[in-house]
């Protein structure tokens, strides 16, 4: 009788991922607490911003998305987003869209507030852009579902991991936009603040960053409807909000909770998409 070995007798097997079990999960548990401690700011902005999203009456809502609408869109957009509000109230989904909302000005203000110095660094040393670059590669290219699992270690699950783990998610377009943006900026003008006797801060604050406006607020834009899109991805990991709406009606398998649900986030997304558009005006340079 002729004995083959089994492909396992005689391939080669590296353990990574028994050593990752053993040496990096319990490492990731025990530093839970030193991450919920650093993820602080992210909690209190994110329960605040809820708080008064929830606590500002609708019809002041609708008014202010109504204003801005009309400022940056005209008056069909402004009306299309009334209706459009006015829908998702309808629907009993108010109190989720807010919380999404929150969620998501958390998200976009940590994102400005990381992202856009990272920027300015990249487009000032040339070796810090290309150390940063592999790495927003890796961040922009891993699939969004892998996020949930070192951030569920580190912070837990709720409404704080998700915005950790949308944060993460929709950081690389600002800092890739604004590093652009201020490299674009005409060495003239740079040339001209120099002679005059700026600092490099001010030739930065005067002259780089509103020649470059335009473009950080589309990598502002584009952070944001990432931040959208994490939205129901987030639910996962206990996210509340329209995510959540969706999450649990697709496990219900109630078709019309989750078509209801996405709709909101749908409508949350083309309103807030066409008015940080166009909320920098086209001739964004101011004489100083």
């Amino acid at each position: 009788m002729n004995l083959k070995l089994a492909p396992s007798d005689y391939e080669i097997y590296i353990p990574i991922a028994e050593w990752i079990e053993r040496n990096i999960k319990e490492w990731l548990f025990t530093q839970r607490p030193l991450f919920k401690k650093l993820a602080a700011p992210i909690d209190g902005t994110l329960e605040g911003l809820d708080s008064l999203f929830n606590w500002i009456p609708f019809p002041i809502v609708i008014l202010i998305f109504i204003f801005f609408a009309w400022k940056t869109n005209g008056v069909k957009f402004a009306f299309f987003a009334a209706i459009s509000l006015i829908a998702i109230d309808l629907v009993d989904l108010w109190k989720e869209t807010m919380t999404t909302l929150a969620m998501i000005f958390t998200a976009v203000i940590f994102c400005m507030i990381i992202g856009i110095p990272l920027g300015i660094a990249a487009s000032r040393s040339k070796i810090f852009e290309i150390i940063l670059r592999p790495i927003l590669d890796i961040m922009q290219t891993i699939p969004s579902f892998v996020y949930l699992i070192p951030v569920v270690m580190l912070f837990g699950v709720g409404l704080t991991p998700g915005v950790v783990a949308t944060i993460i998610f929709a950081l690389p377009p600002v800092i890739r936009l604004t590093n652009l943006g201020i490299r674009q900026v005409g060495k003239g003008f740079k040339e001209a603040g120099a002679s005059l006797g700026l600092s490099k801060f001010k030739i930065l604050h005067r002259i780089e960053l509103p020649l470059a406006l335009k473009t950080i607020m589309a990598g502002v834009n584009q952070t944001l409807m990432l931040a959208l899109s994490m939205v129901v991805i987030a639910a996962l990991i206990g996210a509340g909000g329209l995510g959540l709406t969706v999450y649990v009606a697709l496990g219900r398998l109630d078709i019309g909770a989750a078509v209801i649900g996405g709709t909101g986030i749908v409508i949350l997304a083309i309103v807030l998409d066409r008015i940080t558009q166009k909320i920098v005006p086209q001739d964004n340079i101011k004489s100083r």
